[in-house]
């Protein structure tokens, strides 16, 4: 067996969306705002975090691939293009109950701040996602 495997990460998201679409409820992925490569409506961030719904009814030009996540969408009515590297999503969830499944947080491929961590982000508060077994 290779030890040089392809990550895991993009095929457990396209599995995951599948499998909520399949169940007739609404995908939605939480993304790292802030992660380079992120092209989403940062207006709609919350705590650097954004959730976006990539059910089939509410996107157009989906592509999920191993690299990134791709389509268009509307927000406020504005048509925009959104792109999400896999490396930044935090989540896959169905909308209706929270099944779905959450991922370690990304490591930044920039180098650490040397003005110290932001903290902007501990408020204490866990996440209102829960793992799925």
């Amino acid at each position: 067996m290779s030890e040089d495997m392809t990550p895991n990460k993009p095929y457990l998201i396209r599995a995951m969306h599948e499998w909520i679409c399949d169940n007739g409820l609404t995908t939605h992925i939480l993304v790292h705002a802030s992660y380079p490569g992120v092209e989403a409506p940062q207006d709609y961030a919350q705590n650097d975090q954004i959730v976006l719904n990539i059910a089939p009814r509410a996107v157009s030009g989906f592509v999920a691939d191993n690299e990134e996540i791709r389509f268009s969408a509307r927000f406020g009515g504005v048509p925009m293009s959104i792109r999400v590297p896999v490396e930044a999503v935090l989540a896959v969830f169905a909308r209706e109950n929270g099944q779905g499944m959450a991922f370690d947080a990304p490591e930044s491929p920039e180098p650490p701040d040397p003005d110290g961590p932001d903290d902007s982000n501990d408020d204490g508060k866990s996440s209102h996602l829960k793992v799925v077994k």
